[in-house]
This record gives structure tokens, C-alpha cells and sequence, in this order.
């Protein structure tokens, strides 16, 4: 157990690897009850998200989640989230534990006048679970269908005998579900969902085997790939900024740093030897230095090891080949496009067919 955003969390249970490739050929299951929801409710609910977010919300409808982004009026992203629309009027973001508060403040301050905002935080309690087994395992102990619930879709359910929400949402790559309940009612549903995934292997997942899941994926991790010092567009998440909806904020900034170009841009890498690149280490490029790295693991899929990191915009587009410094030594690498894991290439037994089309409580179904 480590100390995170505040909360105790398990980095693992039984073992990095084990928990990450059960989740790749199984199932897992995590307690991410560390993450935030936010409420903004009202007649100007949709004109506040529009405001705060750098996506299109009012391309959603009712039961649809959206990625998107908070930036600041530099175009440096406050948080990156998920945005679920319950209906015109009520839309709550799920936002990172460290940024809880954060995000509370900003979204008050800037839309409390057009609508109401309200931490639901420390009333809502959130399971994910994830892998290509999650639909036999969550399908067993709910009352709603989910085979035809698309990705990045939501619904209102039981899950046991506690009132739910069900998102096919996830962090890993894989199918999977976040399902969301009242904090004195996540117990319930963990120990449920533990006992009807028992006979497909379920396990219990931790930080650590988290984070090399996200990577794996090229997903970005706030506080490495993403902060209040860089944008969406040098993040390479440029399809999640809406640069012709109404205006935003930071929405000037990004559109000058559109017609300007970038001075950094993040890649992937994958190393030639097997040492772990870690978040700070230099990057060099045709023997200069050329950026750094944001976040690095030993890929437990792919057995090689990976990273992500930033480096100049001319260096991202000149070199097809790196070299990442390591305890004094410069390992080769080569520069690719994430994900760097494709998902069902790595299975340790072959997964039931499901429904899936495609593949981040009762407080928030208020």
C-alpha cells in the first residue's frame, strides 16, 4: 500500500505481471473509488461543459461518455476527463484524484453563475473491470443487458443488490466496465463481482499493473504526458479539440499554437535492449539531446521495454531512431506510434465471443 492523491492504494495484490496479464487474457478487477466526480446541473449545464471543455459535448446524447480536456487560458490542460451526459440539463465529469479539487474550483468559478456544481466525490465509490471475460463476469450479477451497450456508453442498473451506474469504460485497452455506487455500498458490489468471476480467474488489480496496462495502450497519465505546461495539441490529442464549436477556454491559445506549429511532441519508443527507460530520463537524436522521457515500463505483453516522452517538433518528425540515456549509457531505440500493444495479440487462453461493438452510482444517477 502507497500513498496516492491522498488515499491509500494497493500497487498490487499478488504480483505486477500476473495482475497485467490476467487483465490482458482474463479479467481483473479494480477499486478506483480515488477518482472525482463532478456534477453541473441546470438549464446551462450543456453552455457551461461547452465553455469549460475542449470537445463537442453537444454532440452527445443521454447514456454517452466523451473524452475531453479542461485547459487553462495558455491551452495547459487542468485535467484530462471523461464526460457523461445523463440528460440536457445534468452532466458529471469523472476527473483524477489529484485534480478532485482542482477541477471543483475551476469549474465553480468559471460556470456557477449559468450553473450548479457539486462534488459528488466523497459519496461515490467506483469498480472497474476489465479484460475480454469482463461482459461473461459483470452479465452473471446484473439486471441489464449488456451486450448491446456500446462503448462509451452508460446505463442505470443493479449490480447484486445495489443501484448502479454501468459505463463500458475502462483504462486498459481491453472491454470492459466502470461501474459506479454509493462509497458505503462498494464493497458490496467488489465482493460480487469477485465471487461471480471466480471461475474465470478474476483477480484483483493494483497501481502498478494499472499503469503498465495505459501504457501498453499509449494512453496518457496526468502529471507525466499531460499538465498545466502542455497542450492537447503537443500531446498528439489534437482529435479531441473541437477548434470550430463555440469558444472555450484556452481555445485562442490552441488555435495560434494550430497555425504556429508546436515546439514539442510526444512519441513512443521502444528500446532495443532490454533496460527500463524511466519518467526524466534524456533523449538524444543524431547525438544532441532532444527531450525527455514521461513515463517507461518493461511491456509485460510485448516483453520489450516501452515509453513515452516529449521532444522537439523537428526531432519528432526527423528521427525514426533514438537513444535513451540509462545510468550513463545510451540505449538505441525506435520511435513508434502507440498503442504499442494491439489488443487480442496477446492472450494466454482464447476469450469467449462477446457483443462488443468497440474496444474513464447511485449518487451520480441521482
Amino acid at each position: 500500500m502507497v500513498p496516492f492523491a491522498g488515499w491509500e492504494m494497493p500497487v498490487h495484490y499478488t504480483g505486477l505481471m500476473e495482475e497485467h496479464r490476467t487483465v490482458r487474457s482474463r479479467c481483473g478487477i479494480f477499486d478506483v473509488s480515488h477518482m472525482g466526480e463532478i456534477e453541473v446541473r441546470g438549464p446551462g449545464a450543456l453552455d457551461a461543459v461547452q465553455r469549460l471543455t475542449t470537445n463537442d459535448a453537444s454532440k452527445l446524447i443521454d447514456g454517452q461518455v466523451q473524452y475531453t480536456m479542461l485547459c487553462n487560458d495558455e491551452g495547459g490542460v487542468i485535467d484530462d476527463v471523461t464526460l457523461y451526459r445523463f440528460s440536457a440539463e445534468r452532466y458529471v465529469f469523472c476527473v483524477n484524484a489529484s485534480n478532485t479539487a482542482k477541477v471543483f474550483d475551476w469549474t465553480q468559478t468559471r460556470t456557477g453563475s449559468v450553473a450548479d456544481v457539486t462534488d459528488l466525490s466523497s459519496r461515490a465509490g467506483q469498480i472497474a473491470i476489465q479484460g475480454p471475460l469482463s461482459l461473461d463476469v459483470l452479465q452473471r450479477v446484473t439486471d441489464r443487458d449488456l451486450g448491446p451497450l456500446r462503448f462509451y456508453r452508460f446505463l442505470e442498473g443493479r449490480v447484486g443488490g445495489v443501484t448502479a451506474i454501468i459505463s463500458r469504460t475502462g483504462y486498459t485497452g481491453e472491454d470492459g466496465f466502470e461501474i459506479y455506487c454509493e462509497a458505503d455500498e462498494v464493497e458490496a458490489v467488489w465482493l460480487t463481482v469477485m465471487e461471480s468471476g471466480r471461475q474465470h480467474g478474476i483477480c484483483p488489480v493494483g497501481l502498478g499493473p494499472r499503469d503498465t496496462l495505459r501504457l501498453e495502450m499509449g494512453f496518457p497519465l496526468y502529471g507525466h504526458e499531460l499538465d498545466e505546461e502542455t497542450t492537447p495539441l503537443e500531446a498528439g490529442l489534437d482529435r479531441f479539440v473541437k477548434l470550430d464549436k463555440v469558444d472555450f477556454i484556452g481555445k485562442a491559445a490552441l488555435e495560434r499554437q494550430r497555425r504556429e506549429g508546436v515546439s514539442k511532441r510526444l512519441i513512443g519508443i521502444e528500446l532495443l535492449e532490454r533496460a527500463i527507460p524511466r519518467e526524466g530520463y534524456s533523449i538524444f537524436g543524431e547525438g544532441a539531446l532532444v527531450g525527455r522521457i514521461t513515463s517507461g515500463t518493461f511491456s509485460p505483453s510485448l516483453q520489450r521495454p516501452i515509453a513515452l516522452g516529449y521532444v522537439t517538433s523537428l526531432s519528432a518528425h526527423a528521427c525514426s531512431e533514438v537513444e535513451v540515456e540509462i545510468r550513463g549509457k545510451r540505449i538505441k531505440g525506435r520511435v513508434v506510434k502507440p498503442p504499442f500493444y494491439k489488443r487480442g495479440s496477446d492472450r494466454l487462453e482464447k476469450p469467449r465471443k462477446n457483443h462488443s461493438s468497440q474496444t474513464k452510482n447511485s449518487c451520480i444517477a441521482g
